[in-house]
Protein backbone atom coordinates (compact mmCIF):
# COMPACT_ATOMS: atom_id res chain seq x y z
CA UNK A 1 0.00 0.00 0.00
CA UNK A 2 1.59 2.93 -1.04
CA UNK A 3 1.30 6.36 1.74
CA UNK A 4 -0.72 8.53 -0.27
CA UNK A 5 -3.59 5.33 -0.99
CA UNK A 6 -3.29 4.49 2.62
CA UNK A 7 -5.36 7.28 4.43
CA UNK A 8 -8.29 7.04 1.17
CA UNK A 9 -8.40 2.67 2.23
CA UNK A 10 -8.48 3.32 6.09
CA UNK A 11 -11.39 6.06 5.17
CA UNK A 12 -13.21 3.72 2.77
CA UNK A 13 -12.75 0.12 5.69
CA UNK A 14 -13.86 2.84 8.20
CA UNK A 15 -17.52 3.44 5.85
CA UNK A 16 -17.75 -0.08 4.99
CA UNK A 17 -17.31 -1.20 8.64
CA UNK A 18 -19.54 1.27 9.82
CA UNK A 19 -22.17 0.04 7.41
CA UNK A 20 -21.78 -3.49 9.07
CA UNK A 21 -21.87 -1.84 12.43
CA UNK A 22 -25.06 -0.25 11.26
CA UNK A 23 -27.00 -3.52 10.14
CA UNK A 24 -26.69 -2.41 6.18
CA UNK A 25 -24.78 -5.74 5.58
CA UNK A 26 -25.73 -8.57 7.79
CA UNK A 27 -22.88 -11.87 8.65
CA UNK A 28 -22.72 -13.75 5.74
CA UNK A 29 -23.30 -11.00 3.64
CA UNK A 30 -21.98 -10.58 0.20
CA UNK A 31 -19.92 -7.40 -0.35
CA UNK A 32 -20.03 -5.63 -3.15
CA UNK A 33 -16.93 -6.49 -5.40
CA UNK A 34 -13.80 -4.52 -5.85
CA UNK A 35 -14.82 -3.78 -9.61
CA UNK A 36 -18.28 -2.19 -8.20
CA UNK A 37 -16.54 -0.09 -4.77
CA UNK A 38 -14.32 0.96 -7.42
CA UNK A 39 -16.80 2.51 -10.05
CA UNK A 40 -18.76 3.46 -7.00
CA UNK A 41 -16.23 5.35 -5.13
CA UNK A 42 -13.65 6.38 -8.50
CA UNK A 43 -11.46 5.09 -6.35
CA UNK A 44 -8.15 2.51 -7.87
CA UNK A 45 -8.71 -0.82 -7.47
CA UNK A 46 -5.26 -1.17 -5.54
CA UNK A 47 -6.78 1.12 -2.86
CA UNK A 48 -9.78 -0.97 -2.64
CA UNK A 49 -7.94 -4.08 -2.25
CA UNK A 50 -6.30 -2.18 0.93
CA UNK A 51 -9.30 -1.58 2.38
CA UNK A 52 -10.29 -4.99 1.87
CA UNK A 53 -7.06 -6.39 3.52
CA UNK A 54 -8.10 -3.73 6.63
CA UNK A 55 -11.75 -5.32 7.11
CA UNK A 56 -10.20 -8.71 7.45
CA UNK A 57 -7.50 -7.54 9.89
CA UNK A 58 -10.14 -6.58 12.17
CA UNK A 59 -12.05 -9.56 12.02
CA UNK A 60 -14.82 -7.64 10.05
CA UNK A 61 -14.65 -9.77 6.66
CA UNK A 62 -13.30 -12.68 5.00
CA UNK A 63 -12.71 -13.66 1.60
CA UNK A 64 -13.70 -16.53 0.08
CA UNK A 65 -11.40 -18.06 -3.24
CA UNK A 66 -13.20 -17.31 -6.54
CA UNK A 67 -16.34 -15.72 -4.72
CA UNK A 68 -15.37 -12.79 -3.41
CA UNK A 69 -15.50 -11.18 0.34
CA UNK A 70 -18.59 -11.72 2.89
CA UNK A 71 -18.93 -10.18 6.24
CA UNK A 72 -17.77 -12.65 8.63
CA UNK A 73 -20.40 -14.64 10.25
CA UNK A 74 -18.80 -14.67 13.80
CA UNK A 75 -20.73 -11.39 14.45
CA UNK A 76 -24.11 -13.12 14.58
CA UNK A 77 -23.24 -14.71 17.76
CA UNK A 78 -21.84 -11.75 19.51
CA UNK A 79 -24.46 -9.58 18.39
CA UNK A 80 -27.43 -12.29 19.55
CA UNK A 81 -25.61 -12.34 23.25
CA UNK A 82 -25.93 -8.67 23.05
CA UNK A 83 -29.30 -8.70 22.22
CA UNK A 84 -30.84 -11.12 24.76
CA UNK A 85 -28.64 -9.44 27.50
CA UNK A 86 -30.39 -6.11 26.29
CA UNK A 87 -33.57 -7.40 25.70
CA UNK A 88 -35.40 -7.07 29.84
CA UNK A 89 -33.17 -3.88 30.60
CA UNK A 90 -35.03 -2.64 26.88
CA UNK A 91 -38.13 -3.71 28.29
CA UNK A 92 -38.37 -0.43 30.88
CA UNK A 93 -38.06 2.17 28.00
CA UNK A 94 -41.09 3.96 27.15
CA UNK A 95 -40.41 2.91 23.21
CA UNK A 96 -39.37 -0.69 23.82
CA UNK A 97 -42.97 -2.09 23.10
CA UNK A 98 -43.22 0.00 20.11
CA UNK A 99 -40.26 -1.62 18.42
CA UNK A 100 -41.28 -4.63 19.72
CA UNK A 101 -44.90 -4.36 17.28
CA UNK A 102 -42.45 -4.04 14.71
CA UNK A 103 -40.91 -7.19 14.70
CA UNK A 104 -42.59 -10.45 13.36
CA UNK A 105 -41.38 -13.42 14.89
CA UNK A 106 -43.14 -16.43 13.62
CA UNK A 107 -41.13 -18.45 15.52
CA UNK A 108 -41.77 -16.11 18.89
CA UNK A 109 -45.88 -16.37 20.29
CA UNK A 110 -46.28 -12.75 20.58
CA UNK A 111 -49.02 -12.64 23.61
CA UNK A 112 -47.74 -9.21 24.31
CA UNK A 113 -48.62 -8.13 20.65
CA UNK A 114 -50.74 -4.89 20.42
CA UNK A 115 -52.99 -6.11 16.96
CA UNK A 116 -55.47 -8.67 16.10
CA UNK A 117 -53.80 -11.24 13.81
CA UNK A 118 -53.22 -11.21 10.58
CA UNK A 119 -56.09 -13.83 9.37
CA UNK A 120 -58.70 -11.62 11.49
CA UNK A 121 -57.88 -8.65 8.93
CA UNK A 122 -56.84 -10.35 5.45
CA UNK A 123 -61.18 -10.51 4.32
CA UNK A 124 -60.81 -7.59 3.47
CA UNK A 125 -57.94 -8.51 0.64
CA UNK A 126 -56.31 -4.47 0.22
CA UNK A 127 -55.37 -5.83 -3.49
CA UNK A 128 -58.97 -6.20 -4.53
CA UNK A 129 -59.25 -2.13 -4.29
CA UNK A 130 -55.98 -1.04 -5.75
CA UNK A 131 -57.13 -0.66 -9.51
CA UNK A 132 -60.16 0.88 -8.56
CA UNK A 133 -58.29 3.50 -6.25
CA UNK A 134 -55.42 4.28 -9.59
CA UNK A 135 -58.22 4.84 -11.56
CA UNK A 136 -60.14 6.90 -9.68
CA UNK A 137 -57.56 9.07 -8.27
CA UNK A 138 -55.26 9.33 -11.13
CA UNK A 139 -55.35 13.07 -11.71
CA UNK A 140 -54.70 13.74 -8.07
CA UNK A 141 -52.36 11.37 -6.76
CA UNK A 142 -49.23 13.07 -7.87
CA UNK A 143 -50.12 16.27 -6.04
CA UNK A 144 -50.69 17.21 -2.28
CA UNK A 145 -54.01 16.65 -0.71
CA UNK A 146 -56.97 18.54 0.91
CA UNK A 147 -55.59 20.14 4.26
CA UNK A 148 -58.51 18.15 6.05
CA UNK A 149 -57.71 15.24 4.26
CA UNK A 150 -59.70 13.34 1.60
CA UNK A 151 -63.12 14.57 1.21
CA UNK A 152 -65.16 11.24 0.04
CA UNK A 153 -63.41 9.39 3.48
CA UNK A 154 -64.55 12.36 5.38
CA UNK A 155 -68.06 12.08 4.03
CA UNK A 156 -67.59 8.18 4.74
CA UNK A 157 -66.87 8.78 8.08
CA UNK A 158 -69.92 11.36 8.88
CA UNK A 159 -72.00 8.40 8.42
CA UNK A 160 -69.80 6.10 9.90
CA UNK A 161 -69.88 8.21 13.27
CA UNK A 162 -73.90 8.96 12.59
CA UNK A 163 -74.24 5.19 13.10
CA UNK A 164 -72.20 5.50 16.63
CA UNK A 165 -74.42 8.58 17.75
CA UNK A 166 -72.14 11.35 16.88
CA UNK A 167 -73.69 13.51 14.34
CA UNK A 168 -71.06 15.65 12.66
CA UNK A 169 -69.98 17.52 9.64
CA UNK A 170 -67.19 17.13 7.24
CA UNK A 171 -66.30 20.86 8.54
CA UNK A 172 -65.74 19.14 12.12
CA UNK A 173 -63.10 16.30 10.58
CA UNK A 174 -59.76 15.89 9.92
CA UNK A 175 -57.97 12.87 8.83
CA UNK A 176 -54.62 12.23 10.21
CA UNK A 177 -51.85 9.46 9.66
CA UNK A 178 -52.93 6.77 11.91
CA UNK A 179 -54.40 7.82 15.68
CA UNK A 180 -51.02 8.23 17.21
CA UNK A 181 -50.45 11.07 14.51
CA UNK A 182 -54.06 12.73 15.50
CA UNK A 183 -52.68 12.42 19.18
CA UNK A 184 -49.55 14.36 18.46
CA UNK A 185 -51.65 16.94 16.69
CA UNK A 186 -53.53 17.45 19.78
CA UNK A 187 -50.69 17.38 22.60
CA UNK A 188 -48.90 20.15 19.95
CA UNK A 189 -51.84 22.18 20.00
CA UNK A 190 -52.98 22.41 23.39
CA UNK A 191 -49.97 21.16 25.38
CA UNK A 192 -47.05 23.87 26.25
CA UNK A 193 -44.09 22.80 27.99
CA UNK A 194 -44.97 22.13 31.54
CA UNK A 195 -48.65 21.89 30.54
CA UNK A 196 -50.38 19.26 33.51
CA UNK A 197 -51.83 17.17 31.59
CA UNK A 198 -53.96 13.60 32.97
CA UNK A 199 -53.77 10.41 31.38
CA UNK A 200 -55.03 6.79 32.67
CA UNK A 201 -52.67 4.75 34.28
CA UNK A 202 -52.05 1.94 33.59
CA UNK A 203 -52.00 3.55 30.24
CA UNK A 204 -51.02 3.49 26.43
CA UNK A 205 -47.21 3.89 27.00
CA UNK A 206 -46.69 5.63 23.71
CA UNK A 207 -48.61 8.43 24.84
CA UNK A 208 -46.99 8.84 28.22
CA UNK A 209 -43.33 9.19 25.63
CA UNK A 210 -45.77 11.84 23.55
CA UNK A 211 -46.12 13.95 26.11
CA UNK A 212 -42.82 13.49 28.46
CA UNK A 213 -41.16 14.33 24.99
CA UNK A 214 -43.61 17.66 24.62
CA UNK A 215 -42.34 18.91 28.45
CA UNK A 216 -45.82 18.03 29.71
CA UNK A 217 -46.06 17.45 33.55
CA UNK A 218 -47.92 14.25 33.65
CA UNK A 219 -50.32 12.41 36.43
CA UNK A 220 -51.71 9.30 36.17
CA UNK A 221 -55.70 8.93 37.02
CA UNK A 222 -56.09 5.40 37.85
CA UNK A 223 -58.43 2.74 36.14
CA UNK A 224 -60.24 0.75 37.66
CA UNK A 225 -62.77 -1.95 35.81
CA UNK A 226 -65.25 0.36 35.32
CA UNK A 227 -63.56 3.22 34.04
CA UNK A 228 -61.29 6.02 35.64
CA UNK A 229 -61.16 6.24 39.87
CA UNK A 230 -63.54 9.26 40.46
CA UNK A 231 -62.28 9.74 44.02
CA UNK A 232 -58.89 10.52 42.53
CA UNK A 233 -59.75 12.30 39.53
CA UNK A 234 -61.90 14.80 41.78
CA UNK A 235 -58.72 15.37 43.97
CA UNK A 236 -56.67 16.00 41.02
CA UNK A 237 -58.88 18.32 39.50
CA UNK A 238 -59.20 20.37 42.78
CA UNK A 239 -55.51 20.35 43.84
CA UNK A 240 -54.10 20.70 39.62
CA UNK A 241 -56.25 22.36 37.66
CA UNK A 242 -55.74 20.16 34.64
CA UNK A 243 -56.86 21.27 30.94
CA UNK A 244 -56.84 17.90 29.65
CA UNK A 245 -57.39 14.16 30.29
CA UNK A 246 -56.51 11.38 27.60
CA UNK A 247 -58.12 8.16 27.93
CA UNK A 248 -59.86 5.25 26.30
CA UNK A 249 -63.42 4.72 27.27
CA UNK A 250 -63.55 0.94 25.92
CA UNK A 251 -61.20 -1.81 25.15
CA UNK A 252 -58.83 0.23 26.81
CA UNK A 253 -55.47 -0.16 26.65
CA UNK A 254 -54.07 -2.27 28.28
CA UNK A 255 -56.71 -3.29 30.76
CA UNK A 256 -59.68 -4.14 28.12
CA UNK A 257 -61.79 -2.56 30.65
CA UNK A 258 -64.88 -0.45 29.30
CA UNK A 259 -66.56 2.68 30.55
CA UNK A 260 -69.66 2.45 32.32
CA UNK A 261 -72.70 4.29 31.83
CA UNK A 262 -73.13 5.84 35.08
CA UNK A 263 -69.24 6.85 35.40
CA UNK A 264 -69.49 8.50 31.91
CA UNK A 265 -72.39 10.95 33.26
CA UNK A 266 -70.44 11.36 36.53
CA UNK A 267 -67.12 11.93 34.23
CA UNK A 268 -68.81 14.53 32.13
CA UNK A 269 -70.01 16.65 35.48
CA UNK A 270 -66.46 16.91 36.51
CA UNK A 271 -65.73 18.23 33.80
CA UNK A 272 -68.00 20.85 33.45
CA UNK A 273 -67.28 21.80 36.65
CA UNK A 274 -63.45 21.76 36.67
CA UNK A 275 -63.21 23.24 32.87
CA UNK A 276 -62.02 19.90 31.70
CA UNK A 277 -61.68 18.56 28.30
CA UNK A 278 -61.21 14.96 27.71
CA UNK A 279 -59.02 13.65 24.43
CA UNK A 280 -61.35 10.25 23.95
CA UNK A 281 -58.88 8.11 21.75
CA UNK A 282 -61.57 5.09 20.68
CA UNK A 283 -58.70 2.56 18.22
CA UNK A 284 -61.04 -0.30 18.78
CA UNK A 285 -64.50 1.26 18.08
CA UNK A 286 -64.76 -1.76 15.18
CA UNK A 287 -64.78 -4.34 17.84
CA UNK A 288 -67.75 -2.83 20.10
CA UNK A 289 -70.97 -2.73 19.79
CA UNK A 290 -72.36 0.62 18.13
CA UNK A 291 -74.36 1.37 21.66
CA UNK A 292 -71.49 1.44 23.91
CA UNK A 293 -70.53 3.93 26.04
CA UNK A 294 -68.37 6.54 24.69
CA UNK A 295 -68.13 9.81 26.59
CA UNK A 296 -68.12 12.07 23.27
CA UNK A 297 -71.46 10.10 21.86
CA UNK A 298 -72.94 11.81 25.24
CA UNK A 299 -71.36 15.38 25.19
CA UNK A 300 -71.50 15.69 21.42
CA UNK A 301 -68.33 17.23 21.34
CA UNK A 302 -69.10 20.48 24.21
CA UNK A 303 -65.65 19.05 25.68
CA UNK A 304 -64.59 16.20 24.33
CA UNK A 305 -62.24 15.83 21.20
CA UNK A 306 -62.49 11.94 19.85
CA UNK A 307 -59.69 9.80 17.49
CA UNK A 308 -60.26 6.93 15.68
CA UNK A 309 -57.95 4.54 13.44
CA UNK A 310 -58.56 2.03 11.07
CA UNK A 311 -55.20 0.32 12.41
CA UNK A 312 -56.58 -2.24 14.24
CA UNK A 313 -59.79 -3.32 11.95
CA UNK A 314 -58.46 -2.69 8.50
CA UNK A 315 -54.74 -2.74 8.33
CA UNK A 316 -51.69 -0.67 10.47
CA UNK A 317 -49.84 -0.36 7.07
CA UNK A 318 -52.64 2.12 5.66
CA UNK A 319 -51.76 4.92 8.89
CA UNK A 320 -55.47 6.63 8.32
CA UNK A 321 -56.40 7.94 11.28
CA UNK A 322 -58.98 11.23 12.51
CA UNK A 323 -60.07 14.03 14.86
CA UNK A 324 -63.49 14.70 15.45
CA UNK A 325 -64.05 17.86 17.30
CA UNK A 326 -65.90 21.17 16.86
CA UNK A 327 -65.25 23.30 13.55
CA UNK A 328 -63.08 25.93 14.72
CA UNK A 329 -60.65 23.69 16.28
CA UNK A 330 -60.67 21.59 12.85
CA UNK A 331 -59.92 23.75 11.29
CA UNK A 332 -56.87 25.12 13.52
CA UNK A 333 -55.97 21.32 13.68
CA UNK A 334 -55.95 21.17 9.67
CA UNK A 335 -53.39 24.10 9.88
CA UNK A 336 -51.23 22.46 12.04
CA UNK A 337 -51.36 19.06 10.15
CA UNK A 338 -50.30 20.98 6.56
CA UNK A 339 -47.21 23.07 8.72
CA UNK A 340 -45.90 19.51 10.05
CA UNK A 341 -47.15 17.05 7.15
CA UNK A 342 -48.11 19.72 4.26
CA UNK A 343 -51.05 17.11 3.49
CA UNK A 344 -51.65 13.54 4.60
CA UNK A 345 -51.45 9.97 1.85
CA UNK A 346 -54.38 10.15 0.10
CA UNK A 347 -53.82 6.99 -1.53
CA UNK A 348 -54.19 5.57 2.22
CA UNK A 349 -57.66 7.39 2.47
CA UNK A 350 -58.44 6.84 -1.30
CA UNK A 351 -57.97 3.02 -0.44
CA UNK A 352 -59.75 3.33 3.02
CA UNK A 353 -62.95 5.07 1.00
CA UNK A 354 -63.02 2.64 -0.97
CA UNK A 355 -63.08 -0.37 1.60
CA UNK A 356 -65.72 1.31 3.45
CA UNK A 357 -67.94 1.55 0.61
CA UNK A 358 -67.62 -1.52 -0.96
CA UNK A 359 -70.02 -3.33 1.11
CA UNK A 360 -67.96 -5.35 2.45
CA UNK A 361 -67.20 -3.47 5.51
CA UNK A 362 -70.46 -4.27 7.47
CA UNK A 363 -69.62 -8.42 7.05
CA UNK A 364 -65.84 -7.96 8.31
CA UNK A 365 -67.16 -6.43 11.38
CA UNK A 366 -69.44 -9.17 12.13
CA UNK A 367 -66.90 -11.91 11.79
CA UNK A 368 -64.14 -9.36 13.37
CA UNK A 369 -66.32 -9.31 16.47
CA UNK A 370 -67.29 -13.23 16.57
CA UNK A 371 -64.13 -14.41 16.37
CA UNK A 372 -63.03 -11.42 19.33
CA UNK A 373 -65.64 -12.78 21.08
CA UNK A 374 -64.82 -16.51 20.50
CA UNK A 375 -61.03 -15.34 21.93
CA UNK A 376 -61.99 -13.62 24.49
CA UNK A 377 -64.08 -16.01 26.01
CA UNK A 378 -61.53 -18.82 25.67
CA UNK A 379 -59.29 -17.28 27.07
CA UNK A 380 -60.88 -15.88 30.18
CA UNK A 381 -61.86 -19.74 30.58
CA UNK A 382 -58.29 -20.95 30.65
CA UNK A 383 -57.03 -18.18 32.90
CA UNK A 384 -59.62 -19.36 35.39
CA UNK A 385 -58.67 -22.70 35.07
CA UNK A 386 -54.41 -21.69 35.95
CA UNK A 387 -56.21 -19.65 38.78
CA UNK A 388 -55.51 -16.22 37.21
CA UNK A 389 -56.81 -13.13 38.35
CA UNK A 390 -58.52 -10.83 35.22
CA UNK A 391 -58.81 -7.54 35.59
CA UNK A 392 -61.40 -6.23 33.59
CA UNK A 393 -64.24 -8.93 31.96
CA UNK A 394 -65.66 -8.21 28.92
CA UNK A 395 -67.33 -10.15 26.20
CA UNK A 396 -64.81 -8.92 23.19
CA UNK A 397 -61.83 -7.15 23.96
CA UNK A 398 -58.13 -7.54 22.36
CA UNK A 399 -56.40 -7.49 25.97
CA UNK A 400 -56.95 -8.79 29.04
CA UNK A 401 -55.04 -7.46 32.07
CA UNK A 402 -53.61 -10.16 33.67
CA UNK A 403 -51.96 -11.19 36.86
CA UNK A 404 -50.41 -14.98 37.36
CA UNK A 405 -50.58 -16.78 40.66
CA UNK A 406 -46.90 -16.30 42.52
CA UNK A 407 -45.94 -13.59 40.49
CA UNK A 408 -45.03 -10.61 41.88
CA UNK A 409 -42.93 -8.90 39.03
CA UNK A 410 -44.33 -9.70 35.77
CA UNK A 411 -41.02 -8.55 34.27
CA UNK A 412 -39.11 -11.61 36.16
CA UNK A 413 -41.71 -13.57 34.73
CA UNK A 414 -41.26 -12.18 30.71
CA UNK A 415 -38.10 -13.12 31.65
CA UNK A 416 -38.67 -16.57 31.94
CA UNK A 417 -41.68 -17.43 29.39
CA UNK A 418 -39.10 -15.52 27.18
CA UNK A 419 -36.96 -18.82 27.72
CA UNK A 420 -39.78 -20.64 26.27
CA UNK A 421 -40.12 -18.79 23.22
CA UNK A 422 -43.26 -16.47 24.52
CA UNK A 423 -42.95 -12.49 24.61
CA UNK A 424 -44.74 -11.26 26.90
CA UNK A 425 -45.74 -7.21 28.05
CA UNK A 426 -44.83 -6.24 31.04
CA UNK A 427 -47.19 -4.09 33.06
CA UNK A 428 -44.45 -1.40 34.37
CA UNK A 429 -44.28 -0.85 30.67
CA UNK A 430 -47.86 0.59 31.32
CA UNK A 431 -47.46 3.24 34.28
CA UNK A 432 -45.85 6.74 34.06
CA UNK A 433 -42.64 5.01 36.39
CA UNK A 434 -41.44 2.33 34.25
CA UNK A 435 -39.00 1.12 36.82
CA UNK A 436 -41.73 0.12 39.96
CA UNK A 437 -42.48 -3.43 39.59
CA UNK A 438 -45.86 -4.59 38.56
CA UNK A 439 -47.42 -8.07 38.99
CA UNK A 440 -49.84 -7.10 35.66
CA UNK A 441 -49.21 -8.22 32.81
CA UNK A 442 -51.21 -7.25 29.12
CA UNK A 443 -52.46 -10.45 26.91
CA UNK A 444 -53.20 -10.44 23.38
CA UNK A 445 -56.73 -12.45 23.87
CA UNK A 446 -55.94 -14.43 20.69
CA UNK A 447 -52.38 -15.28 21.45
CA UNK A 448 -53.72 -16.81 24.46
CA UNK A 449 -54.61 -19.17 22.36
CA UNK A 450 -51.73 -20.47 21.20
CA UNK A 451 -50.46 -24.13 22.69
CA UNK A 452 -46.49 -22.87 22.88
CA UNK A 453 -48.30 -19.78 25.57
CA UNK A 454 -50.41 -22.16 27.61
CA UNK A 455 -47.36 -24.98 27.81
CA UNK A 456 -44.98 -22.22 29.26
CA UNK A 457 -47.61 -21.29 31.56
CA UNK A 458 -48.36 -24.53 33.00
CA UNK A 459 -44.65 -25.47 33.19
CA UNK A 460 -43.72 -22.25 35.03
CA UNK A 461 -46.46 -22.56 37.51
CA UNK A 462 -45.38 -26.07 38.48
CA UNK A 463 -41.99 -24.77 38.92
CA UNK A 464 -42.79 -21.99 41.05
CA UNK A 465 -45.85 -24.13 43.11
CA UNK A 466 -42.74 -26.74 43.66
CA UNK A 467 -40.31 -24.10 44.42
CA UNK A 468 -42.67 -22.86 47.24
CA UNK A 469 -43.52 -26.25 48.43
CA UNK A 470 -39.59 -26.51 48.98
CA UNK A 471 -39.99 -23.08 50.63
CA UNK A 472 -37.37 -22.15 47.78
CA UNK A 473 -37.35 -18.20 46.28
CA UNK A 474 -40.27 -17.94 43.79
CA UNK A 475 -38.41 -17.37 40.66
CA UNK A 476 -37.05 -20.88 39.68
CA UNK A 477 -36.33 -19.37 36.15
Amino acid sequence: MSRRSAPIAEKLADLIGQQIANGIYQPGDKLPSLRELSQLHRYAKNTVVSAFDLLVSRGLVEPRRGSGFYVSPQLRKAKAVDEDNGQLVRAMDTVWLAREQLIRQPEVAAVGDGFPPIEWLADMRMDRYHQKVVRTGLGSLFRYGNRFGYAPLRDSLVRKLGVLGLPVTQSQLVLTQGANDALDLVIRYFVPPGATVLVDEPGYYLLFGKLKLAGARVIGVPRLADGPDLAALESILVTERPRLFFTQSLAHNPTGSDLSLHKAYRLLQLAEKHNLLFVEDDPFADFKPTSAVRLSMLDQLERTIYIGSFSKSFSAALRVGYVACSAALASDLADLRTLIHVSGSEYCERMVDVMLREGRYERHLVKLRQKLGAATAQAQQWLDEQGCTVFARSAQTLYLWVRFPGVEDSLEWAQALLAHGVKMAPGRIFHLDSAAPSPWSRCNVAAMLDPRFQTAVKSQLALRKNAQGKGLPNNPA
